[in-house]
């Protein structure tokens, strides 16, 4: 039976718990001539050169949880070596998972269970769900996009108020079987399930498809005292997908939620990478589903108040994402006009726009400005 020398996410109990299927006793230990630095870029760890890496040493694994700790390291890069570890005993050997990414900073465990524990914890129950179905490698093509899912797991479960509508427990909704015919950039899952019904039987098992993406966040730029907004004009997938033939959309900054970003943080990231634009004040307008019957992406939509010169649209997108983003300045009246003719047809903007045409005089008093 091999003793399992872990480090990084996988100190993490409630982690192992969710990998393993139990609460696993697990004891310090140290790996001479080691370090842990954070995986360049991503939320893992790798063993460098180095003092000492401190870890976890985990005994008295079955064979089954052997192979499924051996899978769950595979899927995030790490392959195993023995080793010889520290404990309070003395020393023995242990097999500990060892990665060839690119080492960041030393590792800060403090930091990724702040920033991603949640997250980690909620993919690794989609992660295992694959094991003994798809090989390791195919699942860490998609670690990184199962990671933003986890993060959406992670914000889902701090549920809104339940005052009017049915307040549900984990009972309530039961999976017969669930398949995932496609799994890439997004994913499609089919669901075989029954659900309470109201008056308290359990629906007939049905079959239902979730088109499967991150949370994402909105943000409309608004200057009040020239009352204008900028918004950005790009080649929209789902539209032309439809049929339609002016699949360019006017719409608000957007952009997924990364894995450990607020969706704060997201907003004035993308405000950057898609306009050119630093952030102030931002002013929450909704949190949403924008179509719950087949989509599970929920959106974060906020104005930001911010200074638009004239000047200050362009041409923008991050290099490498084949994106191509025109900005427009124009006035909150002329958006408005925009959404009543149909040429602003896209939810986030229609929502933000007439949430704005609310609350413009009090944003415009606020910053001193007269009625418009």
């Amino acid at each position: 039976m091999m003793d399992w020398f872990v480090h990084g996410p996988l100190c993490h109990p409630a982690l192992r718990q969710v990998i393993l299927r139990r609460d696993v006793a697990a004891e310090a230990a140290d790996l001479a001539g080691h370090a842990v630095h954070w995986v360049r870029g991503r939320a893992l760890s790798v063993l460098c050169p180095g003092a000492g890496a401190a870890g976890m040493l985990l005994r008295g694994l079955s064979e089954d949880e052997q192979a499924r700790l051996e899978f769950y390291e595979a899927v995030t890069g790490q392959a195993g070596r023995l080793v010889e570890v520290r404990v309070a005993s003395g020393q023995l050997r242990a097999r500990a998972g060892f990665s060839d990414a690119p080492a960041g900073p030393v590792w800060d465990q403090a930091e990724w269970a702040v920033r991603y524990a949640a997250a980690a914890v909620a993919t690794a129950g989609d992660i295992m769900a694959r094991f003994g179905v798809d090989a390791p490698e195919a699942v860490a093509r998609r670690y990184d996009l199962m990671l933003v899912r986890g993060a959406s797991r992670a914000r889902a479960a701090l549920a809104a108020p339940t005052t009017l509508r049915f307040a549900a427990d984990p009972s309530d909704v039961q999976v017969a079987t669930l398949r995932q015919p496609y799994a890439h950039f997004f994913a499609v899952e089919e669901v075989d399930v029954a659900y309470r019904r109201f008056d308290s039987s359990l629906s007939p098992v049905v079959t239902r498809a979730v088109f499967v993406t991150g949370d994402a966040v909105t943000v409309l730029p608004y200057d009040p005292r020239r009352d204008r907004v900028l918004v950005i004009q790009q080649f929209r997938a789902g539209p032309w997908g439809r049929g339609d033939p002016q699949p360019w959309l006017i719409e608000a900054i957007a952009g997924r939620i990364d894995p450990g970003e607020s969706p704060e943080a997201a907003a004035r990231r993308e405000a950057v990478e898609e306009a050119g634009l630093v952030l102030d004040a931002l002013l929450p307008v909704a949190q949403y589903y924008p179509s719950p019957g087949a989509v599970s992406e929920f959106i974060y939509s906020y104005v930001a108040l911010v200074d638009l010169p004239d000047g200050v649209e362009g041409v923008f997108g991050v290099e490498g994402e084949a994106e191509d983003i025109r900005g427009h300045l124009i006035g909150l009246d002329d958006l408005i006009a925009m959404v009543g003719s149909g040429e602003a047809g896209n939810a986030p903007l229609i929502l933000t726009a007439l949430w704005l045409q609310r609350e413009r005089g009090r944003l415009r008093a606020a910053s001193g400005c007269g009625p418009v």
